[in-house]
C-alpha cells in the first residue's frame, strides 16, 4: 500500500534526527498528539518498510556501511589516545600518581555519540542493542587526591 503524504514526509523527517515526536510534528501532525502518532507511524508496515528502503538508499549515497562505522571507531580511537587532559583536583592543581608522574584522562564521549548516532542511521546492531560495554579504569592511587567519597584534598 502507498504512502499517505503526511506518512511520507514522516519517513523523510524522521531519518533527520531519528526522533519520531519531532518527526510529526515536522510532517504536520498535531503537536499534542505528535509522540503517539510517532510511534504509531514507526510500528505502521509500510511507513517501516519505507524507512527501511530509505536508510538503505543513505547508507549507499554516503557509501556508508557497518565497515565504515568500524573504521571510523578505529580512528576515533586512534585520535581520542591522542587527545589527553590533566587530570585535577578540586583546587585546580595536577594529579600526579606515587612517582610523582601527571596523571591524564581520555574523553571520548562525543566521540562515541557521534559513532553511535551514525550507528543508528544505517542500522548497526550494536547501537540497538543497547551500545558497546565500556571498561573504566580508575588510576592507582586516585583514591588518595579524593578520598573514598570522592571529596577532593
Amino acid at each position: 500500500m502507498a504512502l499517505t503524504p503526511k506518512q511520507q514526509r514522516f519517513v523523510e523527517e524522521y531519518l533527520v534526527d531519528l526522533n519520531a515526536t519531532q518527526a510529526a510534528i515536522r510532517a504536520g501532525y498535531s503537536a499534542k498528539t505528535a509522540k503517539q502518532q510517532g510511534g504509531r507511524l514507526l510500528t505502521n508496515v509500510d511507513v517501516s518498510a519505507a524507512l527501511t528502503e530509505a536508510r538503505s538508499k543513505l547508507s549507499e549515497k554516503a557509501s556508508v556501511d557497518a565497515a565504515y562505522v568500524l573504521r571510523q571507531a578505529v580512528k576515533l580511537h586512534e585520535r581520542c589516545m591522542q587527545e589527553v587532559s590533566p587530570i585535577l583536583d578540586r583546587k585546580g592543581q595536577q594529579v600526579t600518581d606515587e612517582a610523582g608522574n601527571p596523571l591524564f584522562e581520555f574523553n571520548a564521549a562525543g566521540a562515541a555519540k557521534a559513532l553511535e548516532l551514525v550507528g543508528k542511521h544505517i542500522d548497526v546492531l550494536a547501537f540497538k542493542e543497547g551500545g558497546a560495554q565500556v571498561n573504566i579504569n580508575i588510576a592507582p592511587g586516585l583514591d588518595k587526591f579524593y578520598g573514598e567519597e570522592g571529596e577532593g584534598q
